[in-house]
């Protein structure tokens, strides 16, 4: 009978400590600019680095926390994206798929 508790509490705390764990990790998991995916959609951490002469697009004020895909909420330094799925990107970032929220 002291197994069986002993499981249930045990198994309790194991799973508590990798939701903890996983969260922890989906937090602080950020896009460097130098990862494949990034410098293929020209996304930089800080976007007023942004290549102008490559990437065009870009205009002055443009910013990921602006961006209609950033999944940060207002205020929020970094957020996620579903370009760069499992990693948070830079409020004050940019990249080519840039798409300004309605």
């Amino acid at each position: 009978m002291s197994n069986r508790r002993e499981f249930i509490v045990q198994f309790g705390l194991g799973g508590a400590a990798v939701l903890a764990a996983g969260q922890s990790f989906a937090q602080g998991a950020m896009v460097a600019d130098a990862d494949p995916q990034a410098t293929a959609l020209g996304y930089h951490a800080d976007g007023t680095k942004t290549d102008k002469t490559k990437f065009p697009k870009y205009a002055a004020g443009q910013q990921c926390s602006s961006c209609a895909l950033f999944q940060g909420k207002a205020g929020d330094k970094a957020g996620g994206c579903p370009l760069f799925a499992g990693k948070q990107v830079s409020a004050s970032g940019w990249c080519s798929a840039y798409a300004k929220k309605a």
